[in-house]
């Protein structure tokens, strides 16, 4: 057993221990046998008052399942969304991984502008499968259910691995696509070195090949601020993550020096409101896995470097950056993309990170791009050691 992939961080046990000596619980478990679930069933927004779209999800189960660190996780569920029609030949998939706080419904809610009928991956020709991340609370078997803390270390490797599981049960013979974002893009990079054989093309917005000492270093704060201030630590956290999702220039052309009628500024209640949308929606258990998970996150270990592993599968891979992302940083993308010799495209945005949630008429016409249809973005120019056109 690898033991730095079960370490678990300080801020981590504290909380756990906080939350048992008082005594607070969330999130009834999904209960056994169910094929369904609907969203007010879920680990993730469980707090009074808070009701969440329903919209029923399917559940894929396995017995067991062996996660990186060697440890064993039993009667594992995971939620996901399969929305149009797989073909009779099982080959027309796409596969979408949702980032930190993200959940199965890609189609209907985080990214309805380019997924769907008549969208850029259209849904009356492809079948879009989404599944919720292990680790997380929409559905899937994580930390939100008391009965399975402490929980295990969960890998990006893993999550691709279980999500071949979910692929290998549906049928599917051959994904078209597969694309996500932040850490949805490392779960994706991770699939395209684990399953060159299986996937035609895969897109990675805003990801690294491997988490950088800077991010590493945010998952950190936010942790310690879990770890002192329990839920209100979570509230807190997300207005520090929203601080490296955006950029100055957003938050100064949007708020300036505005301020409400109670005289606090503007950006202090934008911020406000974002942590406490969290906090009814998200558990704080999960949080800190998936911050884990990120800060574990390496394409390159144990398979001789990023380059070694990447490089036979660069012609299939485009590498999207975000110039002025302050969270992965476009050179961050621009590295593994010349030692993958990938294809190379940007989404520029005023609001950072959150582009690639945020910037459907960029997003859009790179997924298209990548399967194969007719309506390509301009040109860029060439880097070095990768493709562009």
């Amino acid at each position: 057993m690898d033991t730095s992939s079960t370490r678990r961080p300080a801020g981590v046990r504290a909380y756990r221990a906080l939350r048992k000596k008082s005594g607070i619980e969330r999130s009834p478990h999904v209960p056994a046998g169910s094929t369904a679930l609907d969203s007010n069933a879920i680990g993730c927004g469980a707090r009074e008052g808070h009701v969440l779209r329903k919209r029923v999800r399917r559940i894929h189960r396995i017995e067991s399942f062996e996660l990186e660190s060697g440890e064993v996780l039993r009667d594992v569920e995971q939620a996901y969304h399969l929305d149009g029609k797989l073909n009779e030949d099982r080959d027309n998939a796409v596969v979408i991984f949702h980032a930190l706080t993200g959940s199965a419904d890609a189609v209907g809610d985080w990214w309805s502008d380019v997924l769907g009928p008549g969208r850029a991956v259209d849904t009356e020709r492809y079948a879009i499968v989404c599944a919720n991340f292990v680790g997380s609370c929409y559905g899937s078997t994580g930390p939100s259910d008391p009965a399975r803390r402490p929980f295990p270390r969960v890998t990006t490797r893993d999550l691709a691995r279980l999500v071949r599981e979910l692929i290998d049960h549906l049928g599917i013979r051959r994904v078209r696509l597969a694309t996500g974002g932040s850490l949805g893009g490392m779960v994706a990079l991770e699939w395209a070195a684990s399953y060159p054989e299986l996937t035609d093309r895969t897109v990675v917005f805003a990801a690294p090949a491997s988490h950088t000492a800077a991010a590493i270093g945010w998952s950190h704060i936010q942790r310690r601020m879990i770890e002192a201030a329990g839920d209100t630590g979570l509230e807190i956290a997300r207005m520090v993550a929203m601080m490296t999702y955006r950029t100055a220039g957003e938050f100064q052309d949007r708020f300036g020096r505005d301020r409400n009628g109670n005289g606090s500024f503007s950006v202090e209640s934008y911020l406000s409101r974002h942590g406490e949308k969290l906090l009814a929606r998200f558990d704080a258990d999960s949080y800190l896995t998936l911050l884990e998970t990120m800060d574990a996150h390496d394409v390159g270990k144990g398979r001789g470097g990023a380059e070694a592993v990447l490089r036979p599968v660069g012609d299939r891979l485009i590498g999207v950056g975000i110039p002025g992302d302050l969270l992965y940083r476009e050179e961050d993308v621009l590295e593994w993309v010349r030692l993958a010799g990938a294809t190379y495209r940007q989404v520029h945005s005023k609001r950072g990170h959150d582009g690639f949630l945020l910037e459907p008429d960029q997003v859009g016409p790179i997924l298209t791009e990548a399967l194969g249809a007719a309506d390509v973005p301009a040109p860029i120019a060439q880097i070095a050691g990768g493709r562009s056109r």
